[in-house]
């Protein structure tokens, strides 16, 4: 398996990238492709003893800034580690690409250069999250500001693909996350998608959850619009940083100094690794006619490795073909969209990165 990584995205890149791809290439047999800047790349590789037939660089020259909005990151960028990522991705040279660089870019790069799986108009960023019955999924996590109630269907079916053939859950639970368990509560979209949900024999759609109900793992899919999906990540990041800090300096500073104490501290410290993101690593683009993972910007070595791991596993248990497979139709036709709307063609450009005046057309498409 061929891998390409972005080793100049992400704040501490490029050193804790490529220490986590040397990591991650100690344990796998992937060859994996460095796109960076060659001078900096070489440097850095002087510290970590890659095996030669196991690592490539190519020189990518051009840098994106985390701050740039999507399209203007990536025009005139044509030797970016992102768009030189895609190149490989689209001409077969890899199989999965990575980032912990801008996500907007990603995205971006993804929908111009390989578009969306035919049937697919929305890409979904599907995040692992611990919870107390086991790792789950829950997507969309960002990739749109808004949705409609088809492109939920086609979330749940990506998500309980992804679930499948990563988590190794042979029927997923798939949930929509709504303010009400009833069927006729949320909003025009939650209702509408609902019964999208429902009608589809192939999916264990167990109904509506709540957002107290995503952490306790009642489902191991949870469906939700990238608005809300992304305000629910990051709010429980925010949430998980405050408890452990405070558990830390309320309980643990405090503990006398006997074996008890380290026990405690041990067990903390593993408790805590399981609730961390670097335990998880990247989160996939699901929906791109290729494999792209994104990964958490503050990415560190062990992050990057286990989301090598990530990426290789979905790529070996053939995920692209299983989401590529998949029946999208529905018999159902919503009534969410005007017959104004309904009439105009829903295309994978048109998600919330390209709502910013840009225009669709870069130097490098």
């Amino acid at each position: 398996m061929e891998i390409a990584l972005d080793v100049m995205g992400g704040d501490f890149s490029p050193e804790e990238i490529i220490k986590g791809a040397f990591f991650y290439s100690k344990e796998k047999d992937s060859i994996i492709t460095l796109l960076g800047e060659k001078a900096i790349v070489e440097k850095i590789l002087e510290k970590y003893p890659f095996d030669k037939e196991k690592v490539k660089i190519i020189d990518c020259p051009d840098k994106i800034s985390n701050e740039a909005l999507p399209l203007e990151a990536i025009k005139g960028k044509k030797n970016s580690p992102v768009m030189k990522g895609m190149d490989l991705l689209k001409n077969g040279e890899a199989e999965v690409f990575l980032s912990a660089g801008n996500s907007g870019a990603v995205m971006a790069a993804a929908i111009l250069k390989l578009g969306c799986l035919p049937g697919i108009s929305r890409p979904a960023i599907a995040v692992i999250i611990p919870t107390l019955n086991g790792n789950k999924v829950i997507l969309d996590m960002g990739a749109n500001v808004d949705s409609k109630p088809l492109h939920l269907l086609h979330f749940a079916l990506m998500g309980a693909s992804y679930a499948k053939y990563v988590l190794d859950i042979e029927q997923p639970k798939v949930a929509l996350l709504n303010i009400g368990e009833e069927m006729n509560k949320g909003n025009r979209l939650t209702r509408e998608a609902y019964i999208l949900l429902k009608n589809r024999e192939d999916l264990n759609f167990i109904g509506n959850i709540e957002g107290r109900d995503i952490f306790m793992g009642r489902a191991d899919v949870t469906v939700c619009d990238g608005f809300i999906g992304n305000i629910v990540l990051k709010t429980a990041e925010g949430l998980s940083n405050m408890f452990m800090t405070d558990f830390k300096l309320s309980l643990l500073r405090n503990l006398p100094d006997n074996n008890t104490s380290e026990v405690l501290k041990e067990r903390f410290a593993e408790y805590a690794s399981k609730r961390n993101y670097k335990t998880y690593g990247g989160a996939p683009l699901l929906g791109i006619n290729g494999l792209c993972f994104i990964c958490h910007g503050r990415s560190k070595a062990e992050a990057i490795k286990n989301a090598l791991h990530s990426a290789s596993l979905f790529a070996e248990n053939k995920g692209l073909e299983h989401l590529k497979a998949l029946d999208l139709n529905s018999k159902y036709t919503p009534q969410y969209e005007s017959q104004q709307e309904t009439e105009q063609k829903d295309s994978c450009y048109d998600t919330g990165i390209f709502d910013h005046g840009d225009s669709l057309e870069t130097d490098d498409h």
